[in-house]
């Protein structure tokens, strides 16, 4: 396992540039994009919950797979921000959608579910072979990643309860305002990257970074794609609010 780990990370990288790129050109097949040209698709809420909670699943086994820190109360906290993360994504986020009716091809599923099991694997691997000081808390990096990982879940949560109280109108896409959608068309995206770039500072770990790498290829250019349509779609759409970096992009 440990051949397989120190092979993977460096071209892992280089599959995340590759997606970077191809995402600018084409948009991932759900949510408004969603292209029944993709084959078979599930509801959405089943397909969001079967992909996301692989994540949890992978980091957990394989951490527990090859720990040699079970004792490591800072390990410990770090599985628990992931798993935290994930519980939201994949159970309670959907829960809180209401009746969604839209779907979900099962080729964006797998992808997914490809990503999350490898992505799993790297951090939980790293994580049950790394041996952090028991006043690690105290460390500065940790402390300011720690303030990132609390800004960005709290910019992702605000926004969704933006949407969700949208989609309960049941009066199709409307444009979202308020808090950061104030100055960005996405400030759910821009929260994600927040809270896993905040990850990777806490960790100083190297798998920590190829997954903030990983979360910026795949929503910086849904984020664009997300902007661009809101402001085809909506003549009266805010020209002064910009897609994923307030003031910037």
């Amino acid at each position: 396992m440990e051949k397989i780990y120190e092979t993977i990370l460096y071209p892992w990288i280089l599959i995340a540039l590759i997606s970077f790129i191809s995402l600018l050109k084409i948009n991932a097949p759900y949510g408004k994009f969603f292209n029944k040209n993709f084959g078979i698709s599930l509801p959405y809420k089943l397909g969001w919950f079967i992909q996301e909670i692989i994540s949890p699943l992978s980091l957990v086994i394989f951490y527990f797979s090859n720990t040699n820190n079970s004792n490591n109360k800072i390990v410990y906290f770090f599985l628990l921000i992931w798993i935290s993360h994930y519980i939201y994504r994949s159970i309670i986020f959907p829960l809180r959608m209401g009746n969604n009716t839209s779907r979900i091809p099962i080729f964006v599923i797998l992808s997914a579910i490809t990503f999350n099991t490898i992505n799993g694997f790297t951090n939980g691997y790293y994580l049950g072979i790394t041996n952090y000081s028991t006043r690690y808390y105290l460390e500065y990096n940790f402390i300011i990643g720690l303030a990132f990982v609390i800004i960005g879940f709290y910019i992702n949560f605000k926004a969704d309860n933006t949407l969700i109280a949208l989609k309960a109108k049941n009066k199709g896409y409307l444009i979202p305002k308020g808090n950061m959608y104030n100055y960005i068309s996405c400030p759910n995206y821009f929260g994600e990257m927040i809270e896993w770039l905040g990850f990777s500072i806490m960790t100083l770990s190297l798998p920590a970074l190829v997954f903030f790498i990983w979360t910026v290829a795949n929503l910086f250019p849904r984020a664009l794609a997300t902007h661009n349509w809101y402001r085809k779609e909506f003549s009266e759409y805010p020209e002064n609010r910009k897609a994923i970096i307030p003031y910037i992009i």
